[in-house]
């Protein structure tokens, strides 16, 4: 997926749209739109920005994790039973 495809998701699943993020970031909507539209390219302190704006952070993934980190982000990742007692809880109850 390419940034600008993540950056839009992202937007979508926060339910914001360019303006709202161009109001967070203090990136002119002009630009803002130019930049998600890969029409030039963005500095780093611009994707820090947009990272800032959208409660984000940018992360490299190596490419062996890749198809765990996007189940995670699709949310069909499988995390742990919140159901399941933990050990500390398995530890007292043994004791009792």
């Amino acid at each position: 997926m390419s940034f600008v495809d993540q950056v839009r998701a992202l937007l979508s699943r926060r339910g914001m749209s360019v303006t709202d993020l161009s109001a967070l970031t203090g990136i002119a909507r002009p630009n803002l739109s130019a930049t998600l539209a890969a029409r030039h390219d963005a500095r780093s302190n611009t994707l820090d920005a947009l990272a800032a704006g959208l409660d984000a952070q940018w992360v490299l993934v190596p490419k062996e994790h890749l198809a765990a980190v996007r189940q995670v982000l699709t949310g069909k990742g499988t995390g742990p039973d919140l159901q399941a007692p933990s050990a500390a809880e398995m530890f007292l109850k043994g004791r009792q």
